[in-house]
Formats: structure tokens, C-alpha cells, sequence
């Protein structure tokens, strides 16, 4: 608020320039724009486009993400009937709708009903990390933490036990490679995020014993301070740093189906 216009934060970081900006914000709007509709190659029911919100609107509506070396797109399930096809699609045709996804589809699914949005779990887990950023103490990153780690209904307590529930399923589900997956499952359960939580857990009770103030970070008082120069402050606080931006790894190619298509 102190920093003049256009003011980064940081002398030794250029600003984004008109062009920059023009070309991200034309980038965020395509994002907010798909296309569903059947194949007219293959036969399937394809969704395109889209930012990963948008992809996890169509995976809790029925969709499997297909990765490729130039594209993540998805499909519906195989094995389905022309009914269920349709509803499935119109329902995330309406869910996407809901929250103001530009969907262009085929008329089979077209709707003019939008689906209630309900926030997922995940929102609740995220927020923990909204908490973490705004911390000023150790005390309150340790008690964000303790959501994570808590012994009997933490979080990653509660991933664990959905991963053994998932292991008893595969076990007698019947196909060859199933019991595999069903001994890699308890792998991951027992080793890998056993020692996720092992670590958290450790790095929570070290911040719950330190009572310690972040030394770069404060609540803000509200206050400007006698010697400020900018007339417009509201508050003696410095400028945020700009949040840097990652380019996403590549997914990994998914292995071959065990059995072929119909």
C-alpha cells in the first residue's frame, strides 16, 4: 500500500509489461472456456479446455483425465450406455455452467439447469495452507499443522485409512494384477506416508515449542507512521513480494490398459 504504482517490491525484478499482462489475462479467460461433446472420430464423449478446477468438475461428474505428450483432455468411462452418457455429460454441462465456465456442447447435452456448487474436501484441507501464509508465530502454523498430524483423526491419519479401505477392495476384486495393487497401496500406506506424517509431525511439535514471532511477518496495526511520504497509504506495512509462478511438471504417461478397449 506504501509502494507507489506499480512497484513490485523488489528493485532487482522487472515489472510485467502491457503485453505480458494482455497475453495472461487472455490466457485466464480461455481457460474459463471448454468444449464437450461426442467424437466424431472415436465415438467418445470428450471434454477439452478448461483450468484445473474445471478438470476436477469433471472428474467428480463421471470424467477420466487422458494424458498425452501435447494434451490433457477427458473422457467418459468406457462401458457405458447412451443414457447414462448423456447424463452423465449433462450433469457436468450443469455443474460447469453453475459456476460460469463458458461450455460449448453438443445439443444432446445442452441444459439449462445449474447444478448447487458445493466447496470439496479439499477446500478445507487448502485452507490450512491460506492459514500457514498468514501466520505471524510458530504457535499458529503448529496449530494449523496439528489438523495434518493429530494421532487419531488427523488428516493424513485419515488418508491412511482410506488407502488401507481401498487395498481390501482391490484384493478380491478379481483380475490378476489386482492384489498387486492391492499390496502396493498398503506399501504406500505403510512406508511412504508413514514417514510424510512422521516428519510433519515432528516439524509441529518443533514450532509448538518455540512460542517464536516470525521475524519478517506482523499483523497489521492499521497505522501510518509519521515519516511516511506516500499520501495514499493506509498502512505502514512494506509491499507484499510478488508471489513467484512455477510451470507445472509434466504428468507422467499413464501405463498401457491392462485390457483393450471395446
Amino acid at each position: 500500500m506504501a509502494s507507489s504504482v506499480g512497484h513490485t517490491g523488489n528493485p532487482d525484478q522487472p515489472s510485467a509489461g502491457p503485453l505480458t499482462i494482455r497475453r495472461n489475462t487472455f490466457l485466464a479467460l480461455a481457460d474459463r472456456y471448454l468444449t464437450l461433446g461426442r467424437d466424431v472420430h472415436s465415438g467418445e464423449v470428450l471434454a477439452r479446455g478448461g483450468d484445473p478446477e474445471a478438470h476436477s468438475i469433471l472428474q467428480r461428474s463421471g470424467f477420466v483425465p487422458v494424458v498425452r505428450l501435447h494434451e490433457t483432455y477427458h473422457r467418459l468411462p468406457v462401458g457405458l450406455d447412451a443414457a447414462e452418457e448423456k447424463r452423465l455429460a449433462t450433469r457436468a454441462v450443469a455443474r460447469l455452467r453453475a459456476v460460469k465456465y463458458g461450455v460449448d456442447t453438443d445439443d444432446d447435452f445442452d441444459t439449462e439447469t445449474r447444478e448447487a456448487h458445493y466447496l470439496p474436501l479439499g477446500s478445507s484441507v487448502a485452507h490450512l495452507a491460506e492459514r500457514i501464509r498468514e501466520a505471524t508465530t510458530s504457535d499458529e502454523v503448529a496449530d494449523a499443522l496439528t489438523e495434518l498430524t493429530a494421532s487419531h483423526d488427523g488428516v493424513l491419519i485419515a488418508l491412511g485409512e482410506v488407502l488401507a479401505a481401498t487395498a481390501a477392495f482391490y484384493q478380491d476384486l478379481g483380475q490378476p494384477p489386482d492384489p498387486h495393487t492391492a499390496e502396493r497401496l498398503h506399501y504406500l500406506a505403510e512406508h511412504r506416508l508413514a514417514v510424510l506424517w512422521s516428519d510433519l509431525a515432528h516439524i509441529r511439535n518443533d514450532l509448538a515449542d518455540r512460542h517464536q514471532d516470525h521475524p519478517q511477518r506482523r499483523v497489521c496495526a492499521a497505522e501510518v507512521g509519521p515519516d511516511e511520504y506516500e499520501a495514499s497509504a493506509v498502512c505502514g506495512c512494506p509491499p507484499h513480494p510478488p508471489r513467484l509462478t512455477t510451470t507445472p511438471a509434466a504428468a507422467p504417461v499413464p501405463p498401457a490398459p491392462a485390457h483393450p478397449r471395446h
